[in-house]
């Protein structure tokens, strides 16, 4: 499944403009706030053998912010005028709201466009593999963007596994917590269902994918969620337990309200055990207008930073509590750019979709099982 758009015609009809052989795939981005601008706009630029063309934003201070960070590019006021001009486009990217996704994902496919959508690619696992059959009818990519399976720390970890260093692994826990005891409002917050907003969807969709990625299917979801923060209309602190097929059991954490932030990482051996805090680097480098091949340092980590591998520890807390003993581990970089990378391959028919459709759907189950196990007070089965 390539669906490169390059001098072929598209299951609409559709007969794509002739270009040079070679020559950039042209990319049309939906969406302008947060994920477009800090993550995909930048990213794609960065891409060789991408380009963007298009960006659609109805915002009139976003159109002028997407014309003054890429001045080559094209702005348009709605989606309709990307189909319109499908036979232009290569990859249609959809950064809009989570509401959004499913109807423009649908409509880029129909089109005839490859798509790129940004987590969660839908509200339900159903509405996911709903999509990934319809990429596959028409032989077009259907891809999810879950940058956090290139972390710098999710890169590292998945090293050490791969080396066996901590044993067979027995817990692993995760979080990605913040410090936010005002609500910022705004569909991500909303606590209309129809907006697919709360953390368990925003956060959980990278924790919950990262967990599957490094130990397999689930069997069983225990989950925890709760509206703490005054004015909050949606989940703001939630804790999500799997137990997966081989034995592992993960523990997520995704909160707002968390005052003394925990360990990024812990995971639990029979050998050893592995400690990482802090974030990547790598957004709040994109957040702050630094570029991948910036001379100044891309997603660079300071070995202070790095997490340490060992086991027994000082039963009275002698080492730092950003260590819990053992020896340091390098931090392997990050490479958020790798995403849009295997993208371009995939589309030029050189390599594998870096994230499907299905995979999407499976973390969806998951995050489904979770909400109801919440809701319900009692553990699902898968």
């Amino acid at each position: 499944m390539t669906g490169t758009g390059t001098d072929t015609g598209t299951s609409a009809g559709t007969t794509r403009t002739t270009r040079t052989p070679g020559a950039p795939l042209r990319v049309g981005l939906i969406g302008y706030g947060l994920a477009g601008s800090v993550f995909h706009a930048p990213l794609v630029a960065a891409t060789e053998g991408l380009a963007l063309d298009t960006v659609v934003t109805s915002n009139p201070e976003r159109q002028a912010q997407a014309r003054a960070e890429f001045p080559d590019v094209r702005v348009a006021t709605a989606p309709d005028e990307l189909f319109d001009r499908a036979a232009e486009l290569d990859l249609i990217v959809v950064a809009s709201p989570n509401k959004t996704h499913v109807p423009l994902a649908t409509a880029a496919l129909k089109a005839g466009l490859p798509v790129v959508v940004d987590k969660p690619v839908a509200g339900t696992a159903a509405e996911a593999r709903e999509l990934a059959a319809r990429a596959e009818e028409r032989g077009l990519l259907l891809s999810v963007f879950q940058n956090r399976r290139w972390d710098n720390d999710f890169l590292t970890l998945r090293g050490l596994l791969a080396e066996g260093g901590l044993g067979d692994v027995w817990r692993f826990e995760s979080r990605f917590e913040r410090w936010r005891p005002q609500p910022k409002g705004g569909w991500r917050e909303s606590g209309d269902p129809a907006e697919i907003g709360g953390l368990l969807y925003d956060l959980g969709s990278h924790v919950v994918d990262q967990a599957l990625v490094l130990f397999g299917p689930v069997t069983t979801v225990y989950a925890e969620s709760v509206v703490r923060r005054p004015g909050a209309e949606t989940d703001d602190d939630t804790f999500i337990a799997l137990t997966h097929a081989n034995g592992v059991r993960s523990h997520l954490y995704v909160s707002a309200t968390a005052a003394q932030l925990g360990p990024r990482f812990r995971v639990l051996g029979s050998r050893a055990g592995y400690v990482k805090y802090g974030l990547d680097p790598q957004e709040e480098d994109l957040r702050e207008g630094r570029r991948p091949g910036d001379p100044e340092g891309w997603g660079a980590e300071p070995e202070s930073m790095w997490g340490h591998i060992g086991a027994g520890g000082h039963p009275c807390g002698g080492e730092s509590p950003l260590t819990g003993g053992g020896s340091p581990v390098p931090t392997l970089p990050g490479d958020y750019p790798a995403y849009y990378a295997a993208v371009a391959a995939a589309l030029r028919g050189t390599g594998e979709n870096p994230v499907t459709a299905l995979e999407a759907a499976a973390a969806l189950d998951v995050l489904e099982a979770a909400r109801r196990s919440a809701h319900d007070q009692v553990a699902v089965t898968l």
